[in-house]
This record gives structure tokens, C-alpha cells and sequence, in this order.
């Protein structure tokens, strides 16, 4: 049977417990201080001995905060920075809780990631042995670099024994692992999903995408008439979530989501955003929602010329102009594979607190824009929004997170 363009509604997902950590700080509070105060995590390029002009999200000490002793052979920046997250906003009484509820085989781990701890080899490489050639034994290929790396750290951290799966589909990726946690759920493969996306600073991100010509030489401006590209940076955040029925008293959830791939180009999404627009639609569909019952738009807004005119043109074919949209990217930087649960999870701090941010750095909103970049901070009643996050292939995602009791 041919997937259909329209989907059904689906029985929404209660988010019981989240947590994030980026370049704006560890935690929920942390971030969202930030994001009221319009403070930038953003600074000059100071990453190991890279040279680029630009400016990155950072999370500090990092460098100095191993993984725990058990599982020393996890150690590398990217599974340090999970396990910050994991230690914030009382993320692990949760998952403990959880385990009591349902089993530690009844949980599922779907983590998001685009290099995993690719830094790791990196720097071991660059401590081949002269004469050989050969790696040092500090590493740790599978444990670190393989994409099931942040996964499988994860899981044994949290003593979880349930499904395990790993997604990788460039900026997209921390998306859809909401999408494969309520598909694991529909198939009683598991009661509960903790979903996570974590992605560190790494030359390969950094040198990679100054190759392509796409990072900017100051912090980045979304949406602006004058954008020059990307500020990367580096994030971790998890979900914990679990059918609403099971969980009576939750207040927010997954309402829907909506996956396409365009297929366009490997690494520019189509003029027109016609896969874009797609997974928003599909998102409405499932939430069983119209366009006008979306509150705020969380936009991908990367600050890339062609990414931020394709996501207008699709948002403003399908919304109009009328819904209030920013980017955050101005305030974290793009980090990468945990683009999405940064961003969906921003738009569940959105909800509780009533805030629209607006989109950080951007000063003058390109002319031929129609959607509604909001420029500075509002405070309003918040019950629905969309959070989308688009990756190079045409990997696109939208997810609709809002109040359970709406």
C-alpha cells in the first residue's frame, strides 16, 4: 500500500521528563535564562588549534569532565557531553522511576547523531605511530566513533536493557528519533523511549562545512537579508517518553510529526521547499491539527542563503503570513544531528514559560520573505508549536509538541 500524503491522526505521546544541555549552559533553567535574556552561547572559533574565522556554540569544560569509571571505554567528547545532559533537571530519577513502572527491558534508547565521536579518531590519528602507522590503543573505534556509540552509552549509563537504535540522517536526526519512539511504541516493542540527540565539535563539522562555503565569519543571522552562513556548535538532549495513558498527570506531549525526503540535492534542500512543506503537513495530519492551530513556528533557520528562502517559501505557502517563526540557531548555533530535540525541546520550554523568542543576531529580514520572523521576544500564551529540522539529502522532519489538555 502506497504511504499516503494525508495520514491518519495519531494517539499523541506524553513528554514526561526532558533535559538540555548546550552552549547556553547545563539544564532546562540554564537555557531558557538565555533565551530570555537574549543572551547569545555563540563566541569566536577557540576549538583546539582550528584556525577558521567564525564564531561556534560551545559547551564548556567539557574537557576536563571524563564519562564515569565503569565505562571508561565510552570516553570521548561526544558520550562527556550526553552524560552531562543526562546528569541535569533530575533526568536520571526519571528513567529510575520509569524502570520501576515498566523494566529496564521495557525501555527503549533512540538516539540522534551526525558524527558520533568522530573527534575522538581525529586526534588519534594524529598519534600514529611514525614508523608503522598504527593507531594508538587509547582507541576506542566502536565504543566512541561507531554511530551506535552515543546509543549504546546511553543505555548502559541509565542500566536500560530494552530496543536500541541509532539514527543518522545529517540535521534531521534528533528529529526522528521522536518519530521511531512512537512507531516502537505502536508496536509494543517497548512502554517507554528515551529519545536523545547529542552532537560535538569535531574538525570534521568544522573544516567540512568551511569547505562547502557555508559558515559565517560572525555569529549567525537567520532569515536576514544579509546572512553568510552557519555558526556550528554542540548540544545534547533527552526525552523521556511514554504512552499518555500510562501517564495521566502530563501536561505536554508529542502531538505529531511528519518526515519526507526530497531527494533534491545532496546538500541543498529544493528552491521551493517542496519537501519541507511536506513533513509540515504530514506533522498537522497526524496531530489531526490546521495550520492556524499552530502557535509558533521553531524554524530550522540555519542562516545558509538557500536553506532559509527554500523554509520560508514553504512556510508561507502552508501558514501564510500570519504565525509567529523564529530561528534559535542564533542563540546555540547549529549542532548538527541534536539540531532537532534542541529545538523541539526549546519549543516545550516555549509552551511552559509563554515565550516566543525571537530570532537572535538577525537585523534586517530579507525583502523577499513572507512568513512571520518575529525580531524580538514575546510573552504569550503558548499551546501548540512546530519545530522543524531539515538535513542534507532532503532528510526533513517536523514534530508538533503541545498541551496534552488542549
Amino acid at each position: 500500500m502506497p504511504y499516503s500524503s494525508h495520514p491518519h491522526p495519531m494517539s499523541p505521546l506524553a513528554i514526561t521528563h526532558s533535559t538540555l544541555t548546550n552552549a547556553l549552559g547545563q539544564g532546562n533553567a540554564a537555557v531558557f535564562s538565555a533565551l530570555k535574556n537574549q543572551r547569545s552561547g555563540l563566541a569566536p572559533c577557540d576549538f583546539l588549534d582550528i584556525t577558521l574565522d567564525t564564531y561556534i556554540g560551545r559547551v564548556a569544560d567539557l574537557e576536563a569532565l571524563p564519562v564515569v569509571s565503569r565505562l571508561k571505554d565510552f570516553d570521548c567528547r561526544n558520550n562527556r557531553l550526553a552524560q552531562i545532559a543526562l546528569q541535569q533537571d533530575e533526568f536520571e530519577i526519571a528513567v529510575v522511576a520509569a524502570k520501576a513502572r515498566y523494566g529496564a527491558d521495557r525501555i527503549a534508547v533512540i538516539v540522534g547523531t551526525s558524527t558520533s565521536g568522530i573527534l575522538h579518531t581525529e586526534l588519534a590519528f594524529r598519534e600514529r605511530d611514525p614508523v608503522t602507522g598504527a593507531l594508538p590503543t587509547s582507541l576506542h573505534y566502536r565504543e566512541t566513533h561507531e554511530l551506535s556509540s552515543a546509543p549504546a552509552f546511553v543505555r548502559h549509563y541509565l542500566d536500560l536493557t530494552g530496543p536500541m537504535l541509532s539514527i543518522s540522517t545529517a540535521c534531521s536526526s534528533s528529529a526522528k528519533v521522536f518519530a521511531s519512539a512512537w512507531r516502537m511504541l505502536q508496536a509494543d516493542l517497548c512502554d517507554a523511549v528515551v529519545v536523545g540527540g547529542v552532537d560535538s565539535l569535531c574538525l570534521t563539522t568544522l573544516y567540512g562545512f568551511a569547505s562547502l562555503e557555508l559558515v559565517a565569519s560572525e555569529p549567525c543571522r537567520p532569515a536576514d537579508a544579509d546572512r553568510g552562513g552557519i555558526s556550528i556548535g554542540e548540544a545534547a538532549g533527552f526525552a523521556l517518553l511514554e504512552r499518555r495513558e500510562n501517564t495521566p498527570d502530563a501536561k505536554i506531549g508529542l502531538l505529531g510529526y511528519g518526515e519526507s525526503v526530497d531527494a533534491h540535492h545532496m546538500s541543498t534542500p529544493h528552491p521551493e521547499g517542496l519537501g519541507a512543506e511536506l513533513a509540515m503537513q504530514r506533522a498537522l495530519d497526524r496531530a489531526g491539527l490546521v495550520a492556524g492551530d499552530i502557535d509558533y513556528i521553531n524554524l530550522h533557520g540555519t542562516a545558509s542563503r538557500t536553506n532559509d528562502s527554500a523554509e520560508d517559501k514553504a512556510v508561507s505557502r502552508l501558514f501564510g503570513p500570519h504565525t509567529p517563526c523564529s530561528s534559535t540557531k542564533g542563540w546555540t548555533g547549529h549542532t548538527l544531528g541534536a539540531a532537532g530535540i534542541t529545538e523541539a525541546l526549546i519549543g516545550l520550554l516555549c509552551i511552559e514559560h509563554g515565550l516566543i523568542p525571537g530570532s537572535l543576531n538577525t537585523r534586517h529580514i530579507d525583502p523577499s520573505f513572507t512568513s512571520q520572523i518575529v525580531l524580538q521576544n514575546e510573552n504569550r500564551p503558548i499551546t501548540r508549536v512546530l519545530s522543524n529540522s531539515f538535513g542534507f539529502g532532503g532528510n526533513n522532519a517536523s514534530l508538533i509538541i503541545g498541551r496534552l489538555d488542549a
